[in-house]
């Protein structure tokens, strides 16, 4: 799968950013969350996390598509 990806153009430098994008996006979907549902603190907390998670899985294809690059 990560050949695959590096073949399609898809660099680590891609995937690094991409983590630090859904950091943002986490904090950004928190926000607004909370400012425009009247859910409360839950509910903002549970799409801050969910998005939040994203930025993991990113940073570890970056590692494997720079070990690919590296080959």
């Amino acid at each position: 799968m990560i050949a695959k990806l590096s073949e399609l153009g898809v660099t680590s430098e891609m995937a690094y950013a991409a983590g630090v994008a859904s950091i943002g996006a986490s904090v950004l979907s928190w926000v607004v969350s909370k400012k425009k549902e009247d859910a409360g603190t839950d509910r903002a907390d549970r799409w801050g996390l969910f998005v939040g998670e994203w930025a993991p899985t990113f940073f570890a294809l970056g590692i494997a598509l720079r070990l690919e690059e590296n080959k």
